[in-house]
């Protein structure tokens, strides 16, 4: 029988209780882990040879910076879960509002802002939704993620959001709809977990979650889950949801989701992914 091999992506020096928990579920399930740290390789000679025995990767990690090793990786030939297509299109969260429009999702009012703060006030004032949240294009656990309720803070949020990185990519606005955020998070087609992120401010998804339930999901809400996996298509991903005037409202989606919302799942979900890489490593 067959040994595979998995690559994992992750970020920075040390290993985190992730990166320890897929090594010692992997090894358990008789699959060799390749642990591969974004910054660990100064050429891409170090790169080939850290991964010429993975069958696939996994990209564990929710940095850009992630981005340039993952499009190495696929220029070598290797099949990566999830592909840097989905990073460029797919998760960047105008487009994922473009496509919820498309086929008919309830999903906040939103527009784009441009890079001029003058002609985005005025997009703003006739956009006319107070509160409004302001967030990056692309983000990594709402660090970009602001809320203003007048024109005179949105101006300071743009520019504050701006500063903050030294990638200056573009800004949306969207109506605050207050609602805790439900995140439903996806293996393959299969829904392996739910979690209600609540939090006593209005910021309640990523890490600023304090209270953390699970909840149940009924036919309805399965249909629009299965509506938004058709056109999203990565395989692994949290989609988070909110609900208004007792309708859900689908927010965006994340790839390589955070499986730390229950401490007691954690190894089962570590399983389920190992099982799936496998049968995504299998149709290659």
């Amino acid at each position: 029988m067959k040994k595979w091999v998995i690559g994992y992506l992750y970020s920075g020096k040390n290993l985190s209780p992730d990166e320890i928990l897929f090594r010692r579920t992997a090894k358990r399930k008789g699959v060799e882990p390749v642990l591969i740290s974004t910054i660990d390789w100064a050429d891409e000679n170090d790169l080939k040879e850290k991964i010429k025995k993975c069958d696939i990767i996994y990209n564990a990690s929710a940095e850009e910076f992630a981005i340039e090793t993952e499009k190495t990786i696929e220029e070598f030939g290797k099949k990566i879960i999830d592909p840097t297509r989905a990073y460029y299109y797919t998760e960047d969260k105008w487009m994922f509002f473009l496509k919820c429009l498309e086929h008919k999702i309830p999903t906040p009012k939103t527009i784009l802002l441009c890079e001029n703060v003058t002609i985005s006030k005025k997009d703003l004032k006739e956009f006319n939704q107070w509160s409004v949240i302001l967030k990056r294009v692309m983000g990594t656990m709402g660090q970009f993620v602001e809320k203003a309720d007048n024109l005179k803070e949105a101006g300071g949020v743009m520019k504050k959001l701006w500063e903050k990185s030294s990638d200056k990519l573009p800004i949306m606005a969207q109506e605050y709809i207050p609602s805790p955020s439900y995140r439903v998070t996806i293996f393959g087609k299969k829904i392996v977990q739910t979690a209600v992120k609540n939090n006593r401010d209005w910021k309640a998804t990523g890490v600023y979650a304090k209270r953390i339930k699970r909840f149940t999901i009924d036919k309805e809400f399965k249909g629009i889950i299965n509506k938004i996996m058709k056109f999203v298509k990565i395989n692994v991903c949290g989609i988070d949801f909110l609900k208004k005037d007792g309708k859900w409202v689908a927010l965006e989606v994340n790839s390589a989701p955070a499986l730390d919302f229950f401490e007691c799942e954690r190894g089962e979900l570590a399983e389920e992914l190992i099982d799936l890489l496998i049968q995504l490593a299998k149709k290659r």
